[in-house]
């Protein structure tokens, strides 16, 4: 089937997938399951979004809700890859040992993403930005453990190319900062990063992670050449959740199709797009 033909049926049916840690992911857009309303509401915006991978709070107190329900009574673990997170630890030790706690509990449910763990080590309580000397310490303990390590970090790019030498199954860099509805700040930076961490290996996963306000932050992350984006508060804080939770799905494939088919140059004056003497030109 011919790549146009193939798009006419599924937008990413001419696209390789998306694969960290050796499990391919249908949908490129990994969603985080707090601050919702209600479970129900979580479940049916998960659906939504066309998401296949999903985060989950370890630390104990943010996997029951006000209402005392367990988030994972209401995760379908044969429909998501589970991804346990470290929010909410400010040292590498804590972040560790969370992880390993993460772990034990994935383990527990027999899901195929027991040894991952989105790592978060922050350094402070007003910003939430990552700390790099805690993230990178964390990162190298957790790999040598034996840990798939999906690692949250700040836009510089060096910082990134250092994770991915520690070992990282991928480098999330932050558009800004968390729940900060900002979008993508410094897109040249994200560029930046995204040429470091993928010289000599452009199949490396890079999923911009953070700040996500709507759905045009996602698709311009995506057109920079951002392999997927995860958020969280942009879609459970929306007005209406389920419909942002559409948005960003389309979002998501349609700068991801732009990168692809690739943007023609910005210029300073314009250009006729209808030919002065009939004949069909391609400008470039």
């Amino acid at each position: 089937m011919a790549a146009t033909d193939a798009l006419t049926t599924s937008p990413d049916a001419a696209d390789a997938p998306l694969v960290v840690g050796g499990i391919t992911l249908a949908s490129r857009l990994v969603v985080g399951t707090g601050k919702y309303a209600t479970s129900a509401e979580m479940a049916r915006c998960l659906d939504v979004s066309g998401t296949d991978c999903v985060t989950v709070a370890v630390r104990r107190e943010r996997l029951v809700n006000a209402a005392g329900e367990n988030i994972l009574d209401h995760l379908d673990a044969t429909r998501y890859a589970l991804l346990p997170n470290t929010a909410g630890c400010y040292s590498a030790d804590d972040a560790v040992r969370v992880a390993r706690l993460g772990r034990a509990l994935l383990r527990d449910l027999g899901t195929a993403t027991s040894e991952w763990v989105k790592l978060e080590v922050l350094g402070d309580t007003k910003t939430l930005l990552p700390d790099p000397v805690g993230t990178l310490e964390a990162t190298e303990r957790l790999v040598a453990d034996g840990f798939t390590v999906l690692v949250y970090t700040s836009d510089d790019p060096v910082v990134a190319k250092r994770l991915k030498s520690l070992g990282a199954a991928s480098v999330m860099p932050a558009g800004s900062p968390i729940g900060s509805g900002q979008g993508v700040l410094n897109p040249n930076n994200l560029r930046i990063c995204l040429e470091y961490l993928k010289d000599g290996d452009p199949s490396y996963p890079v999923i911009v992670d953070a700040g996500v306000g709507t759905a045009s932050d996602v698709a311009l992350a995506m057109e920079l050449g951002a392999d997927g984006v995860l958020l969280n508060t942009a879609i459970a804080h929306a007005q209406d959740p389920i419909r942002m939770a559409a948005a960003m799905r389309d979002a998501c494939r349609a700068g991801r199709l732009a990168h692809l088919a690739g943007r023609i140059p910005r210029r300073l004056y314009a250009t006729a797009s209808s030919p002065d003497d009939g004949r069909i030109v391609r400008h470039g």
